[in-house]
């Protein structure tokens, strides 16, 4: 008998009174997200710099979970974007956890260059680009692959009112940043003081796919975080809400899987003037920020002079911020921008072990079967480093390992595939 394949698993976030990064990890910890498994992404990027302390505690009568970012060194400078962008891209890293990531701080530096009137790449980040809140984005965004969440959405923000102390003296609430960052997004004042910091409002706004009340859900766990403040009347808190949707009631048999149309912009630029070594690293940078392809063809200019196209296909979502990569890490000055369509069959991971090395294989399926399942070659290329063998036998020992877990075409989705986001 065939096994019914389950929706995706879905999150939903109470922003009702506010929201800051701190009080949705604590709410993502509170869910079930493993503490360790959250601390461990975090040292990946900022290794030795912080402890992530949970402890429950009352908010206006409300029981909920703090998880306070401790120090452990000395206090850090700021960060530019592209410093914590370099940050992301070599840590070591769940690739779901790393996109993600990326995608927060690029709304991030997306809104502080509006604010400030500067280009992206020129950014430097004072209050969002510490510590604590590199913690708070990578811990979110692993807390969330923790759980298995493949879609999240919101409900209204309280942004708050009145003023509050920043970096360049007092200024009014919402914060500028915070006002760029909900553009399009559906906000109320919810009270006093400053209810929604940029690094909160980044997370919800950059992570979510939509916005409105308690969706249908089968609940399987819920979360409490709290801020800092214990307000009277008002708890501060921040709640999740994690379950699966509901399934097709005319389905009698599997949850269809694909291929399914999304809306796509084609980023293209002629390039006939850069060293050619460093196309593969802005290739890489470019998938990092959340690209869904990204490619080089070899054209003729005029003149006779031999170029490279670069093309990059993306969601709305990541355009300006890839723009800004493809502007200042090629020697391009335009982009040309098309809308395509694209057609892509669900795909998701799962892990087989060659020789103690983990390495993740990509499987892609439709209506309950797959249809390709390929090992990932980055995680080929690391294991071939660490066992000391050519990449060529580990990739063969991956496919093999692959075929003997069952991943093969025509086989049942596996229980364990990891939704990709």
């Amino acid at each position: 008998m065939e096994r019914r394949v389950d929706p995706e698993l879905a999150a939903w976030l109470d922003l009702s009174a506010g929201v800051a990064g701190d009080m949705l990890l604590a709410a993502l910890v509170d869910a079930g997200a493993d503490l360790e498994e959250v601390q461990s992404a975090v040292d990946a990027v900022i290794p030795d710099t912080v402890r992530l302390v949970a402890h429950e505690v009352q908010r206006a009568g409300m029981r909920a979970l703090k998880v306070d970012v401790e120090l452990l060194v000395a206090d850090q400078h700021h960060r530019s974007w592209s410093v914590i962008r370099d940050l992301l891209t070599t840590a070591s890293l769940d690739e779901s956890t790393r996109r993600r990531a990326v995608a927060v701080f690029s709304a991030l530096a997306e809104a502080e260059a509006r604010v400030h009137g500067v280009g992206v790449g020129d950014v430097h980040f004072h209050e969002v680009g510490a510590w604590d809140s590199i913690a708070d984005v990578v811990g979110v965004c692993a807390a969330l692959t923790a759980l298995g969440i493949s879609a999240v959405t919101t409900s209204g923000i309280a942004l708050g009112s009145g003023t509050v102390s920043a970096a360049h003296g007092r200024i009014p609430v919402p914060v500028p940043a915070v006002l760029e960052l909900v553009r399009g997004w559906e906000v109320v004042a919810g009270g006093d003081g400053e209810l929604a910091t940029p690094t909160g409002v980044a997370l919800a706004t950059a992570l979510s796919t939509g916005q409105g009340g308690l969706p249908v859900l089968r609940v399987t766990t819920s979360g409490v975080g709290a801020g800092t403040k214990d307000a009277t009347g008002r708890p501060n808190v921040v709640r999740v809400v994690v379950g699966h949707g509901p399934a097709d009631p005319e389905s009698a048999g599997l949850e269809p899987t694909g291929p399914e149309l999304a809306e796509m912009v084609l980023l293209e630029a002629n390039v006939d003037d850069l060293d050619p070594r460093v196309w593969p690293t802005v290739i890489d940078t470019l998938m990092d920020a959340g690209a869904a392809d990204a490619w080089l063809t070899p054209i003729v200019m005029k003149r006779g002079r031999p170029a490279q196209q670069l093309s990059v296909l993306t969601d709305a979502r990541h355009r300006a911020a890839l723009c800004d990569i493809v502007l200042t890490a090629t020697s391009t000055i335009g982009i040309r921008e098309t809308p395509v369509r694209r057609s892509a069959l669900a795909r998701g991971w799962c892990d087989v072990d060659v020789d103690g090395c983990r390495v993740g294989v990509k499987v892609a399926h439709r209506d309950g079967r797959v249809v390709t399942a390929t090992p990932e070659f980055r995680d080929v290329e690391a294991a071939a480093l660490s066992l000391g063998v050519p990449v060529r036998h580990v990739l063969d020992r991956s496919v093999a390992a692959a075929v003997g877990a069952g991943l093969v075409a025509g086989a049942a989705v596996p229980e364990g595939l990891r939704l990709q986001s």
